[in-house]
């Protein structure tokens, strides 16, 4: 986390734009056929196990074979690249983006996540804290654990192999977790965000300023 955290400006952004801009872009290579308008309101994903699909963004078909694919993300059609409708595109084209309300609990954890800390996966695998790690979690809880320089914190698990990973960063107490033990994480997703024990109250201003002032 920076030494000098400018407060205001942090929360100043989130008050002016209190969205994240979600990009859809292609799975596949296919020909594009869009099922929604620009500012049609879309579901995401529901229902108690995640089984409801959101609503239907596109079909792309490949071969003969048409595939519709639903949002994940609850929002409004921002912008669409109609021109690419009925055509033929590669993989990881962009057709559209969902302009996605924050909630609270995310405008925190997007706060959270420009202040902490972040150690990052190194590769795209499984991972697990480390035995003495999971120990101290039990005992005290996440934020009762700091960790230093060279610590031992995490195994990666990748190809049926563990690997001890050792912390690269500044000192501080485990803040925020991102991972579930054992679910694979792409690399350079946030495994951890750590705080220097001076910077908890500073935290804690941002996230009670939050909860004041956002439904």
């Amino acid at each position: 986390m920076n030494e000098e955290v400018d407060f205001d400006s942090i929360i100043d952004k989130y008050r002016s734009d209190p969205y994240e801009y979600v990009d859809v872009c292609t799975a596949h290579t296919g020909r594009v056929k869009f099922l929604v308008k620009e500012g049609e309101e879309v579901q995401g994903v529901s229902g108690q196990w995640n089984h409801i699909p959101g609503t239907s963004l596109y079909q792309i078909t490949r071969e003969k074979n048409p595939k519709q694919i639903c949002s994940s993300t609850t929002g409004t059609i921002s912008s669409m690249r109609v021109e690419l409708e009925g055509h033929f595109v590669e993989a990881g084209e962009k057709l559209l983006t969902i302009r996605h309300p924050l909630k609270k609990r995310e405008i925190i954890e997007s706060i959270l996540k420009e202040v902490l800390f972040l150690f990052e996966a190194p590769e795209s695998a499984k991972y697990f804290f480390s035995l003495d790690i999971q120990s101290r979690i039990e005992k005290h809880g996440e934020r009762g654990v700091s960790i230093k320089d060279g610590d031992e914190i995490i195994t990666m698990s990748l190809m049926k192999r563990d690997t001890p990973i050792y912390y690269k960063g500044e000192p501080g107490i485990i803040h925020s977790v991102y991972f579930k033990p054992g679910v694979s994480v792409e690399q350079g997703a946030p495994l951890i965000g750590v705080c220097a024990q001076e910077k908890l109250p500073l935290i804690q201003k941002i996230i009670n300023h939050v909860k004041a002032e956002w439904e």
